[in-house]
């Protein structure tokens, strides 16, 4: 049974070796970028960040340096019941290795155990105090000290005068009026060591939270751009194909008609290229009037009667970014799956509301969904951006046949980043041109 016993606790002691070799190796890393940032800083001006101590109880550890004195009493025989004297030092120190190793874990920190420690702690210095006096007072700081890097929060300050009492009270009735010096210095090291340990440990939560932010905002950079790719390529290469097969059935009847068709494929693939190099730059805007003519070329192209209505006062250039997408999306999935020969697109704008419907009447099929584990694409991609802007969009079979496409937003809406979609900037002219690569 003890042999179980021991195998246990070693265990449990390699495991708190581990956590803290690896807080002190992270402290390590922090300090080497710490020291790389400070020789950036002079060249920048630019302060850099200290990392501040390590999180480990290694940090504490010399402060037990005040104890040599009292180990020196013991050591020269100058302290009575010496044996006494030596149970009582080995059981402060224990004590306060195990509550500073403790003072870094905020659930171990907060635990009961931790607690009873400390007051043993505390017990075990008045005592020394008491019968020794001299170099022994000095455990009060100590005890301040381990005090501070436990007790945190709304119980510090009293607990800190607390302590201050009682240190004085037996440090004046040991030493004398010299008894205010320890009273103070177990004061300021209860009280500063509470505030730098807080301190650091705020800083490495901020530090943290930050690292965290801007992880999400690269893997939010990352599905913007996945949207853009997927809404920009999926309508532009069903453009093309659609462009293609008319081209190929005209081109023995009609060869100016083929001519033709082969000119809108090739402005559309260099208005891809345009679009693309926006896309990646992270700066593109589209016009809601020229996305309608472009999927009224494409719906022609494909067979399919186009009809578009607009009425409502002109959108703000976000309004038009989002419907544009939309209109693109939806139109491309009534080329590639509806079957229909007629679509209707129309756009209704009121004083605070604007509502874009795609209507085809066509056999009512949906865009195919994504592949299992892909997100953020088609029209589940544009529901979250409308979503995110006040808006919403619906999408399904129609009650009279074919398939509906209706989003809604506010007129004023002025939400692109957390739409997922780049600022706004205007277009140059060589951007919408159709002959400029």
């Amino acid at each position: 049974m003890n042999g179980v016993t021991d195998m246990h606790w070693l265990r449990k002691a390699s495991c708190h070796m581990d956590t803290w070799q690896l807080a002190r190796q992270t402290w390590k890393e922090d300090m080497e970028r710490f020291k790389t940032e400070q020789k950036a800083a002079r060249r920048t001006g630019k302060a850099a960040e200290s990392p501040g101590p390590p999180p480990t109880g290694f940090t504490l550890l010399p402060w037990l340096l005040l104890g040599m004195g009292a180990f020196s009493n013991l050591f020269q025989g100058k302290a009575s019941n010496a044996w006494i004297g030596s149970f009582g030092l080995l059981a402060f120190n224990s004590l306060y290795i195990y509550v500073v190793f403790r003072a870094f874990d905020r659930e171990r920190r907060e635990a009961p155990s931790t607690r009873v420690a400390l007051l043993l702690m505390g017990a075990v210095t008045c005592g020394l105090a008491i019968g020794y006096g001299g170099n022994w007072l000095l455990f009060f700081p100590l005890l301040g000290l381990a005090t501070g890097a436990i007790v945190r929060g709304p119980w510090l300050g009293k607990t800190g005068l607390g302590l201050t009492a009682l240190a004085g009270t037996v440090a004046c009735l040991r030493d004398g009026w010299n008894g205010i010096n320890i009273a103070y210095g177990t004061f300021l090291s209860t009280m500063v060591t509470a505030a730098i340990l807080s301190l650091s440990e705020a800083v490495r939560e901020l530090r943290a939270a930050r690292e965290e932010l801007a992880r999400r905002a690269v893997e939010k950079e990352r599905l913007r751009f996945s949207r853009d790719l997927h809404d920009l390529l999926g309508h532009t290469l069903s453009v093309i194909v659609v462009k293609s097969e008319a081209a190929r059935r005209l081109a023995h009847r009609d060869l100016d008609a083929a001519l033709t068709q082969v000119t809108d494929i090739e402005s559309v693939g260099r208005q891809a290229l345009t679009e693309i190099r926006e896309a990646v730059t992270g700066y593109r805007e589209g016009s809601l009037a020229t996305e309608l003519d472009r999927a009224r070329s494409a719906l022609t192209a494909a067979g399919i009667e186009p009809v578009v209505r607009r009425s409502g006062a002109p959108l703000v250039p976000q309004t038009e970014v989002l419907l544009g997408w939309v209109v693109r999306e939806a139109v491309t999935n009534a080329v590639r799956h509806s079957g229909a020969d007629r679509c209707e697109l129309t756009v209704d704008g009121t004083s605070g509301r604007v509502r874009l419907t795609i209507a085809d009447n066509g056999n009512g099929a949906a865009a195919a969904p994504p592949p299992a584990g892909v997100g953020g694409t088609g029209l589940k991609g544009l529901t979250e951006r409308l979503a995110a802007a006040g808006g919403s969009l619906h999408a399904g079979p129609s009650p009279r046949g074919g398939f509906t496409v209706t989003a809604e937003l506010p007129v004023d809406s002025e939400l692109p980043l957390a739409a997922g979609l780049p600022p706004a900037a205007p277009l140059s002219p060589a951007a919408t041109a159709p002959g400029t690569d």
